[in-house]
């Protein structure tokens, strides 16, 4: 018999029927056919296993020392109770303990700081709320320090690619240059040329959605990128592997040093999710082949033994899951703040920025050239702009909101299906104005969610026994609370997280719908999630209620800077 290790494969020629039959059951090796070797990815289980019955060659043995040595040192920083930064993060935030753990681990399974051709993928798998962005951007700020990474790209759901610079600019302490690419082929391109062609010393990142990744044109350009690191932020969206889209990442991740998925809800409906993703993040951990990973893992039954009934080695599975992935959930994480605040940004299409515009500049012209501007004309001007960012849009007070776009529909559609679908999460949703609620019951219809919701229209004698189902029973995941209605007198602590579709400029509300969930009896750190139109009258009432500021009792001496234009950001 001869092993060999070729390319990162190990392969095995001339075997005898016992090889044959001892080496079939090692996780990892499969039959070719063609060149009739059992191969396999090169990885520390599958030199273990064949550890065991055969003296491996040199380099063989060398390689598979190398490699416990680096699972030796995850598995250390996954129990340390007080874990130590290996090196300075260059990030402008204290971590806490679990993200200098996720970010040591990450650099340990990389071999960033001794390996001299360092590589590899992990997983930051933390629960919504326990801060994964920032520790990636921690790990890519290193990877760049060390001379490591030059180009990133970052793939994630359209709702969540304008995050990426916002958090960038709140958190990184390297020099960097990033694009969102987003709007048709031709802008997409051209934002990555010129990211390519920046003249600069910086780390370039590029942030793409799922679905364009695998588009004609887009998929050759990223190629030609040619990514040293590839994050995949929420990384169940590539779940499935014959999607076209999990295809595209697999490829680009088969040709980047690099690879991180981060995802909450990594297994949403059954064990085979985590198939695709760490396809993408570390072949070798499962192999590249799917139907051996399903004969190695899956009971197949029914019709003509296509679905799946059951699960075995079940034990090794999460093993493996874990060898190259950090989990942490909210009650793990006992140094989290109390509170943490999350702005999701949306953004517009051209179309719909243009109709914002128009608005805009409307309410200011008429403001400007009004001789008695009083409180009601201004609170006027920004509730129909609020009301605008939230998909609606009313002529006049007689007139029914029309809904002129689902920018903030669709970011919240994907955190429903990623938190309550995915996760089986309780949910609360804060919205002001009444078509925004009938459009967010809709969704959650559609979806077949269960739910519950007040609104100035709920009769009060009917308001308790809502908020009891609520809050106890385990199938309604979702409480839509209109700001003004329910922010007085009810708990909602079954929830541990709720979402800001819109908001009032009065503190005093928005004060007491935080309340909400978090009050005595809440066990769980609380996080809050504002959707937020960038550049936007969204982003001034924010930063209001941030400063605990009252913008009804402000609103004449301010309306000028609330209506002005954003200045143009530094990365659009």
């Amino acid at each position: 018999m001869k092993i060999a290790l070729i390319r990162g494969v190990v392969t095995i020629a001339e075997l005898s029927n016992l090889d044959f039959q001892r080496l079939k059951n090692i996780s990892g090796l499969r039959w070719n056919r063609t060149t009739r070797c059992m191969v396999g990815p090169v990885s520390l289980n599958l030199l273990d296993g064949l550890a065991r019955y055969y003296k491996l060659p040199a380099d063989m043995e060398t390689k598979r020392q190398r490699l416990g040595k680096t699972r030796r040192e995850i598995d250390a920083e996954r129990l340390a109770e007080d874990p130590a930064p290996l090196l300075p993060y260059p990030v402008k935030a204290n971590l806490y303990k679990h993200q200098i753990r996720g970010a040591n681990m990450a650099l340990r399974a990389f071999g960033a700081l001794d390996a001299k051709t360092p590589g590899g993928g992990f997983g930051e798998l933390f629960e919504m709320g326990c801060g994964k962005t920032l520790t990636t951007i921690a790990v890519a700020g290193a990877l760049y320090n060390l001379g490591k990474i030059d180009r990133v790209l970052v793939v994630a759901p359209t709702s969540v690619c304008s995050v990426w610079p916002h958090d960038l600019n709140q958190f990184a302490a390297f020099p960097w240059e990033a694009r969102v690419l987003l709007g048709d082929k031709k802008k997409r391109l051209k934002a990555l040329n010129e990211l390519k062609n920046w003249p600069f010393k910086a780390l370039r990142i590029a942030v793409i959605n799922y679905e364009s990744t695998h588009r004609d044109g887009i998929f050759e350009a990223l190629a030609a990128y040619r990514p040293d690191l590839i994050v995949c932020d929420e990384s169940q969206r590539i779940k499935n592997p014959s999607a076209a889209q999990s295809k595209a990442l697999h490829k680009l991740g088969d040709a980047a040093p690099f690879r991180m998925i981060l995802s909450g809800t990594p297994v949403q409906n059954n064990a085979v999710d985590l198939y695709s993703q760490y396809r993408f993040l570390d072949p070798a951990v499962y192999g590249a082949n799917f139907y051996a990973f399903k004969n190695r893992y899956c009971i197949m039954g029914g019709y003509g033994q296509h679905q799946i009934v059951g699960y075995r080695n079940m034990d090794e599975l999460v093993e493996k899951e874990h060898s190259v992935a950090y989990r942490v959930t909210k009650e793990e994480c006992l140094d989290l703040p109390q509170q943490t605040f999350i702005n999701r940004y949306v953004q517009f299409t051209d179309a719909e920025q243009a109709i914002y515009e128009q608005l805009r500049k409307s309410s200011f012209l008429e403001l400007e050239t009004g001789e008695n501007v009083t409180a009601t004309t201004i609170l006027t001007m920004y509730l129909r702009l609020m009301q605008l960012t939230g998909g609606f849009l009313t002529a006049d007070e007689s007139t029914r909101p029309k809904q002129v776009n689902t920018a903030k529909l669709d970011a919240l559609a994907d955190i429903v299906d990623d938190y309550v679908v995915d996760a089986g999460k309780k949910l609360v949703i804060f919205a002001r104005f009444r078509a925004e609620i009938a459009a967010i019951e809709n969704l959650l219809r559609l979806r077949k969610i269960q739910y519950g919701s007040i609104y100035g229209d709920v009769p009060m004698e009917e308001r308790g026994k809502i908020v009891e189902d609520f809050q106890t029973n385990p199938d309604t995941k979702v409480f839509v609370a209109q700001i003004q209605t329910a922010g007085l007198g009810i708990t909602l602590h079954a929830a541990s997280t709720a979402v800001f579709y819109s908001y009032d400029y009065n503190y005093a509300n928005y004060a007491q719908a935080l309340a909400r969930i978090h009050r005595i009896g809440q066990r769980l750190p609380v996080t809050y999630i504002h959707l937020v139109v960038d550049g936007s009258i969204d982003e001034k009432i924010l930063a209001a209620l941030e400063n605990k500021e009252d913008m009804a009792k402000t609103v004449v001496d301010s309306w000028r800077e609330v209506l002005t234009a954003p200045e143009k950001r530094r990365n659009p």
